[in-house]
């Protein structure tokens, strides 16, 4: 059996943003936390592309071999569906304040602080999600 799966969100289909890897995001912690020269800084930790939210789910489709489409939500209709899941309305408000500031661009730049930190560039989000989808992530 086949199962479909699709990703919802308030964000619009188009528009490119950052994804980083959360083992790129722990590294860093990892050694912003435990090195020296890191006091008083402010990393913005991003992959080494933008990509859309088509091409976040097509990449989790292709590493999990599942059917994933991605549907796209207005703010309104992506925040009476979380309420309905019972989300708390904080969260609602922090992700409908999250989708504003992806609606308005602003999350539409890459940055090299993952390689100043690390001394070695960021891995693609496709490459996270084929080495999680081999972890198991998705397998439920």
């Amino acid at each position: 059996m086949t199962r479909s799966w699709a990703a919802r969100s308030g964000s619009p289909p188009g528009r490119p943003w950052r994804r980083s890897s959360a083992d790129d995001i722990a590294e860093v912690a990892v050694a912003a936390l435990t090195g020296s020269g890191h006091d008083g800084k402010v990393y913005e930790l991003t992959g080494p592309r933008l990509l859309t939210f088509h091409d976040t789910v097509a990449a989790i489709a292709e590493a999990t071999g599942r059917d994933v489409r991605y549907v796209p939500l207005t703010a309104e209709e992506y925040a009476d569906e979380q309420r309905a899941l019972g989300v708390p309305e904080e969260w609602v408000q922090v992700s409908d304040g999250f989708y504003a500031q992806f609606r308005a661009g602003n999350l539409a730049s890459v940055s090299d602080d993952v390689e100043r930190v690390l001394g070695r560039p960021p891995r693609d989000f496709a490459d996270f999600v084929k080495a999680a989808a081999a972890d198991g992530a998705w397998s439920a």
